[in-house]
């Protein structure tokens, strides 16, 4: 987003008397766009971004290939990736710095519980409880959700080698993950955007306006459906 187009998004917006979340925490299934939106988002209101880096994970592309023998070191890779990002994010608390995240630590263990078989996930939650992981609370968690067929779409439209190969079946499997997750979610307000329908990059309007809705919310869970 150009620093111009940031500006007229900005005074369209009317800040000046909203009380703005200082820390935005985005989530959702692989290719639905929660680092796009994250990246739109600190633009937008000048935020540090915290954001997950798959492309740092030695066993990712081994995992899309053959999920039952990478799972365990891929998932183990990404906890302790998330736990030394946090604790240099709680380094820097002193400051009070304001972020857009890609990513909630909770949703690690989705990911593990979909994935490891018994002896594994045991094994992981193990690592997982002697690790560190006192995160800040976000102010706003932003759940994006979208169908298997539109994350696949946009999968295919980044072109990502290492994502050739996952399956609609494991895409599934995350959605109900998701699904069922925030279904119990209470860690912070909570706004679940139906995004199918959504083009924050190339329809500026469609940005606008879900930024709009994100700032009138300061507790509870909420919907948000364009065009429903």
């Amino acid at each position: 987003m150009s620093p111009e187009h940031t500006d007229t998004l900005l005074q369209e917006l009317n800040l000046a008397d909203r009380e703005l979340p200082r820390f935005i925490a985005v989530e959702g299934n692989i290719g639905v766009g929660k680092t796009t939106l994250a990246k739109k988002l600190a633009a937008t209101f000048n935020y540090d971004t915290l954001l997950e880096l798959p492309e740092d994970n030695p066993f990712l592309e081994r995992f899309y290939r053959d999920a039952k023998s990478a799972a365990l070191p891929t998932q183990l890779h990404f906890l302790l990736q998330r736990s030394q990002q946090i604790q240099a994010l709680r380094q820097d608390d002193l400051f009070k710095p304001v972020r857009v995240s890609d990513f909630l630590i909770e949703k690690d263990q989705l990911f593990a519980e979909v994935t490891l078989d018994a002896d594994e996930l045991a094994l992981y939650r193990e690592v997982y409880h002697h690790l560190t992981l006192q995160a800040p609370k976000p102010d706003l968690v932003i759940y994006l959700q979208a169908p298997l067929n539109v994350l696949q779409e946009r999968i295919r439209n980044r072109g990502i080698a290492a994502e050739k190969s996952i399956s609609n079946d494991y895409l599934a499997l995350l959605n109900e993950a998701y699904t069922n997750f925030f279904h119990y979610y209470d860690g912070a307000p909570l706004l679940i955007v139906n995004s199918e329908d959504i083009d924050i990059v190339d329809r500026p309007d469609d940005y606008r306006q879900l930024v709009e809705y994100m700032l009138t919310i300061n507790s509870g869970r909420h919907y948000y459906n364009p065009g429903i």
